[in-house]
């Protein structure tokens, strides 16, 4: 069997589109699997990492700006997505899949469209309660189209074959070990707050987990791993004007992105975090508690009801950014960490809420899409 896989972006794209791969992998080892996304994007670094061979095409987003420059902007995007399903085509030329699979992000769209244009099946998988504008303009087209969540299926194509799965969790997620990923990472018994903001940062969550860090780096009370990601890189000064200096803090791990999250997670006693789909379900699949912080600058703004849907079941809490402060930031992980039966509560009930079939579940749609085909 041939796969061809695509998606790009975000993260909340791409692990969706690996835990995938591995899953198939680990049923059918002989399996070839080709991930195709952007030149220069995420997936160019992080594909290759998870040992999947890798083709990059070159595509952009359109602007939503009503300015002359996002007009001619827009226009170039028109001629990189006509050149992309050319290279697409080339691509699956020479691969010869027999499915192809889209996990969103605009990257996505041309290697789909390409794949349907040559007769191979094409499925879907759209990780939000609001799909993404890729997907909702294939899933008509699509063989299947899965969603994590049922209340997706409003705002795709009528008619469309829908299935609901959860959101593929990678094997070393649902695997990885409390214990064992602390003795990994050289952690010790104090408390570990993991926190990040997504892969490119976020500000307002940087500044916030600034107080805290600078802190446990004058205490030592926390062991703290953080992320600023890539537009962060002035968080080490920042903490530094607070009065910590992190290169000389043993127990802060600060660095630009987490490629060993699921270590990271495991070892965790507490998450601070947006509310991305798939960040939901790794916690819940890790039972973590959390604090989540949704960004405001997402379609229907669907992270605030992500992270409610945990907070209505005693399972995190919740600071919108429009409050968030590095005094409430502290104060709320402070109270996590200091009660152990709240702690217990809160990792008991995300662990409630998981999905943990969410991979057999998409493994079989694509079989059955595969042998229908055959």
């Amino acid at each position: 069997m041939r796969v061809i896989l695509a998606g790009g972006g975000t993260a909340g794209h791409i692990n969706p589109a690996l835990a995938i791969a591995q899953y198939l992998k680990q049923k059918q080892p002989d399996i070839q699997i080709l991930y195709v996304g952007n030149k220069g994007g995420m997936e160019e670094r992080l594909v290759p990492k998870a040992g999947i061979d890798f083709k990059s095409i070159k595509v952009k987003g359109f602007s939503r700006k009503k300015t002359f420059k996002a007009i001619i902007d827009n226009f170039k995007t028109v001629a990189l997505a006509v050149s992309a399903i050319s290279d697409c085509k080339k691509i699956i030329d020479d691969f010869k899949p027999d499915i192809c699979i889209g996990t969103g992000g605009y990257v996505s769209g041309p290697v789909l469209k390409a794949a349907n244009s040559k007769g191979i099946p094409i499925l879907i998988h759209e990780q939000n309660a609001f799909p993404g504008v890729a997907n909702k303009m294939l899933s008509q087209k699509a063989d299947a189209v899965m969603l994590a969540i049922a209340d997706a299926q409003k705002y795709m194509k009528q008619n469309c074959k829908f299935f609901v799965t959860g959101n593929p969790v990678r094997t070393e997620i649902l695997t990885a070990d409390k214990a064992q990923s602390r003795k990994k990472l050289g952690l010790d018994e104090r408390p570990v707050v993991l926190s990040f903001g997504g892969s490119l940062g976020a500000e307002k969550v940087n500044r916030a987990c600034a107080d805290i860090i600078a802190r446990s780096g004058k205490d030592g009370k926390y062991q703290h791993i953080h992320a600023f990601g890539q537009y962060g890189h002035d968080f080490p000064e920042l903490v530094k004007e607070k009065g910590t200096d992190i290169s000389e803090c043993s127990n802060l791990d600060i660095r630009e992105y987490i490629d060993n999250m699921p270590e990271c997670l495991a070892a965790a006693d507490v998450v601070v975090c947006r509310a991305g789909a798939i960040t939901i379900s790794e916690i819940q699949a890790q039972g973590k508690p959390a604090v989540f912080i949704p960004s405001p600058n997402v379609a229907e703004n669907h992270q605030y009801h992500n992270a409610m849907a945990l907070v209505n079941q005693n399972a995190g809490e919740i600071i919108e950014e429009k409050d968030l402060t590095g005094e409430l930031l502290t104060e709320k992980i402070d109270k996590i960490v200091s009660d152990k039966n709240k702690l217990a509560e809160y990792s008991a009930n995300a662990r409630k809420m998981a999905i943990i079939d969410a991979n057999e579940r998409i493994y079989k749609i694509i079989m059955d899409v595969y042998n229908s085909k055959k």
